[in-house]
């Protein structure tokens, strides 16, 4: 098998599992940072079709996994937009939290 396919596959789980709780707070909740999460959420699964599309060889004319390429700059940005935006949806959550918590203990 693929590695890249594995590879895929196995960062596939976490991801998808993000992307149903990010739908479930955001259900719930529907704050700012319920909709960042989930925006974080869908980037990380952009990051993971990326990885699909590389090892099935996909759209072949975006180059994927070559330096300098349109294919390499979407799978990079997505990665790092969902990991910047997910985790500054969770400190926001938290200080939300907190300050929930403290108007209803006050």
């Amino acid at each position: 098998m693929n590695p890249m396919l594995v590879r895929a596959l196995v960062a596939s789980v976490p991801v998808f599992l993000l992307l149903v709780y990010s739908v479930a707070v955001l259900v719930t909740h529907k704050t700012i940072s319920g909709v960042l999460q989930l925006v974080g959420a869908t980037c990380l699964v952009v990051m993971v079709l990326t990885h699909f599309a590389e090892a099935l060889h996909l759209l072949p004319a975006m180059r994927w996994g070559e330096p300098d390429s349109v294919g390499h700059y979407v799978d990079l940005s997505s990665a790092v937009l969902g990991v910047t935006i997910t985790a500054f949806a969770y400190i926001l959550r938290r200080r939300e939290w907190r300050s929930a918590r403290a108007r209803s203990s006050a």
